[in-house]
């Protein structure tokens, strides 16, 4: 009893630790995606800065963002690779590390091929973060994941919101010491120069502050270093170990659809990710020429639409741990749907455009995660097969804002941001039952094998039953039968016995008929309990009667 208590002690403490470390990863996972997503929109308020530090105007500045894409495609088809085959939190720690070091360096940058080159560094280290985050919290939580993957893209939406609060700070605190120091420059001056106009002595303001944006790339990259070190910790721990083997274990859960469900949610990501983003970056400009909204005004709705999208993806946290990730898909996209439409074809109406605006964010928010969260209950998805959801997401981000700035740009008095939303949404709309089908079909096709399996295993394990019965019933029947001959023989050796001694010369006939009883015998077998030595035994004490 003690011996068991001490056993049950140890396997709730041991419970007790897995627990804590699965908590422990999920934190470091969310504070990591804070600092990816900080990473990435810490570009929009420091992009003068960078222009105007390696010497360029910033509309020859896109070439910073094709290299993150491009970097950030490659770390996503890198790490898939190496998530199958290395430590997952050392991964993270090192593709960290490399954000860290680009971070640091970027401020100092003069060259606009050297900025290039670390913008790809920098997206290759947040393609892996991207694709090993969502792989690692599959393998932490397996079915329970819904809530823990909403709380991992909330974390990066607020990492895009306290970016640019960063960098104003930093501004601000770099123009109010400034402000500070020409104050009292003039100060000395005045006294020093008593006719002199306040005009003549102050100093010229700069047209940039090329020191401003330092602090806020210093910042983020100091935060994101120790996220990285609190990986090494974890990986010192051996928090993926586990659940790198248990998801080994799970590889034979591989359904027979396992590729198109991929690859059609592949899609379906290009869709809903291109959807996003341009719905986002050309707000702005729609509002201003085809609204004829002010600037404030316009600043306003895009600030609604992705005010709703982090809010929504705040509440989805707790929302999935109610509701399946199924469900969840199918509210976004019929609110998208029908805000989109809204949007299409009756924007024209400012109420329209603003509720339509904060819907259609909203319904955008949790369909990623959500995505995930759902396939995974149909097959395993390894480091390759979410680096593919990352590599279509990045292909629709790409690819999809710039056929409609193209379009755009071609057709004047069109709105083609509104009809690529309703456009993007009714792709989403029928891909989705169709791939809802396919993997109930499959699960179908799986389950019915596994019964089979199972109704011949049992019915193998019957017949087995069956003919050991049968082999007990003739081993009954022989030992009976061989019972009824020993019965049978003991009579007959009795009633020859009684003749042999009623025959004169008996000596002689108990000679004579004794080799004639032993053929008649044929020493039978004797199963209940007797041998033939015993029963030859008992013959020979018969005869010495």
């Amino acid at each position: 009893a003690e011996t068991e208590a001490g056993a049950g002690t140890a396997g709730g403490g041991r419970c007790a630790d897995g627990a804590a470390l699965r908590w422990c990863t999920t934190g470091a996972l969310c504070a990591s995606f804070l600092g990816l997503g900080m990473s990435i929109a810490v570009l929009g308020p420091t992009f003068p800065n960078l222009a105007a530090n390696v010497g360029r105007n910033v509309s020859d500045m896109y070439y910073i963002f094709v290299g993150r894409s491009l970097g950030c495609l490659t770390g996503s088809m890198v790490g898939g690779v190496l998530f199958d085959c290395m430590n997952a939190t050392l991964l993270l720690a090192l593709s960290m590390l490399g954000t860290t070091a680009g971070l640091y360096v970027i401020p100092w940058c003069k060259d606009y091929l050297l900025l290039t080159i670390l913008m790809s560094v920098i997206g290759g280290s947040m393609g892996i973060l991207d694709t090993g985050g969502n792989v690692l919290a599959l393998n932490t939580w397996g079915s329970e994941v819904g809530p823990h993957l909403q709380a991992l893209h909330f974390s990066f939406a607020a990492g895009a919101f306290l970016a640019p609060i960063v960098a104003k700070m930093a501004v601000v605190g770099s123009v109010s010491e400034e402000l500070a120091g020409a104050e009292k420059t003039n100060q000395s001056v005045l006294k020093s120069l008593p006719t002199a106009s306040a005009a003549s002595t102050t100093p010229a303001p700069k047209d940039h502050h090329d020191e401003d944006f330092l602090w806020s790339y210093i910042i983020i990259g100091s935060y994101i270093l120790l996220i990285s070190v609190f990986f090494v910790v974890l990986y010192s721990k051996g928090s993926s170990d586990r659940d790198k083997s248990k998801a080994a274990a799970q590889k034979g859960k591989l359904t027979k659809y396992h590729w198109p469900l991929v690859g059609l949610l592949f899609i379906f990501f290009l869709f809903y990710v291109g959807a996003e983003i341009t719905y986002g970056s050309y707000l702005f400009t729609y509002a201003v020429v085809f609204a004829e909204m002010t600037e404030s005004e316009a600043a306003a709705l895009n600030s609604v639409f992705w005010g709703a999208f982090a809010v929504c993806r705040a509440v989805a946290i707790f929302g999935a741990a109610f509701l399946s990730p199924a469900t969840m898909i199918v509210i976004s996209l019929s609110c998208s749907t029908a805000s989109s439409s809204a949007l299409a074809f009756f924007a024209h109406y400012r109420a329209s455009l603003w509720v339509g605006s904060a819907v259609y964010g909203a319904s955008m928010a949790t369909v990623f995660p959500s995505g995930i969260a759902w396939i995974e209950q149909y097959t395993v998805i390894e480091g390759k097969t979410a680096s593919l959801f990352v590599v279509g997401a990045a292909l629709g981000e790409m690819c999809i804002p710039a056929v409609v700035g193209h379009l755009q740009g071609r057709f004047h008095h069109i709105p083609v941001v509104m009809y690529t939303a309703f456009g993007t949404s009714i792709m989403t709309v029928l891909l989705f039952p169709v791939m809802y089908k396919l993997a109930n079909a499959s699960r179908k096709k799986d389950t019915k094998e596994v019964t089979d399996s199972e109704t011949s295993k049992a019915l193998l394990s019957n017949s087995r039953l069956t003919e050991d019965e049968e082999e007990d019933e003739d081993v009954r029947q022989w030992n009976d039968a061989d019972f009824e001959v020993v019965e049978m023989n003991d009579k007959l050796k009795k009633s020859l016995t009684d003749t042999s001694h009623r025959i004169p010369g008996d000596s002689a006939a108990e000679v004579s008929l004794q080799p004639h009883l032993d053929d008649a015998l044929g020493h039978p077998p004797v199963v209940a309990g007797g041998s033939p030595g015993r029963q030859n035994g008992n013959v020979d004490s018969e005869k010495s009667e």
